[in-house]
């Protein structure tokens, strides 16, 4: 998103939430330690990244290599990596299970049927996740509410049943505004697609510019329905998770 000059009182917002955001990623590490932080490599995540390696908090970052993502999300990896001197972990599918949705659905499968592109995140991103996630305490996610219709209830904290540890979303609150107004005030590298039309980015065949007027995430998986799109990174027993405060989820 181009650099615009920011009010003196968003900035003044922005300082304050990014406070409470190391504050309670703080209390996540004393309370839940181990904890981890799963980098997207989106505009939030790359906020996030920023603050936790800024404040050299004790989290260890990871990001799911799909083996799909577009060429400007590898150059954001290795422009990171440089700028903060710092590596990104990233996690790989397992071969076998690429194959044999490949093998069962085709090479773009997903566009067929919504069983096919299911299939293909929970090989490609859930798989990976579950194997990353087990025996931590604690996850952290760039989650936003106003992100899209299936996140509206995110909260800043909550439990994660499916993989038996919290789910730590600090931007749980923040507009995407503010989240521009601290990447440029901070110089945070983020993603060139952002400046091309790409609020949300995910895998390249999935993804696309928005329209002016089109909700943020209308670019991911655009051919589904945008009450049932999720990946299933933040799904509980194949629903959508709506997390309406800790402790309980509907």
């Amino acid at each position: 998103m181009p650099n615009k000059p920011v009010n003196p009182d968003l900035l003044a917002t922005v300082t304050d939430k990014a406070a409470a955001a190391v504050a309670l990623l703080c209390s996540a590490v004393k309370t839940h330690a181990p904890v981890v932080f799963a980098n997207s490599l989106g505009a939030e995540d790359m906020l996030l990244t920023d603050l936790i390696w800024r404040e050299q908090l004790p989290i260890a970052i990871f990001s799911l290599d799909t083996g799909r993502l577009p060429a400007e999300t590898y150059t954001l990896i290795a422009t990171a990596e440089k700028h903060y001197g710092q590596r990104i972990q990233l996690i790989f599918p397992r071969p076998e299970d690429v194959e044999a949705c490949v093998t069962r659905y085709g090479i773009n499968g997903f566009y067929d049927s919504i069983e096919a592109r299911k299939a293909c995140c929970h090989a490609r991103k859930v798989e990976p996740l579950q194997r990353v996630l087990a025996g931590k305490g604690a996850w952290v996610t760039g989650l936003r509410a106003a992100q899209s219709a299936t996140r509206t209830n995110v909260a800043p904290i909550a439990p994660d049943a499916v993989n038996g540890l919290v789910k730590v979303s600090p931007l749980a609150d923040w507009t995407e505004e503010e989240v521009w107004a601290y990447i440029h005030a901070h110089n945070v590298p983020y993603n060139a697609l952002h400046d091309r039309g790409y609020p949300s980015i995910g895998c390249a065949p999935c993804t696309r510019a928005i329209e002016p007027g089109e909700d943020i995430r209308a670019g991911r998986w655009w051919w589904e329905n945008p009450q049932t799109k999720e990946c299933g990174l933040h799904m509980v027993d194949g629903r959508l998770r709506r997390i309406v405060k800790e402790g309980t989820s509907s």
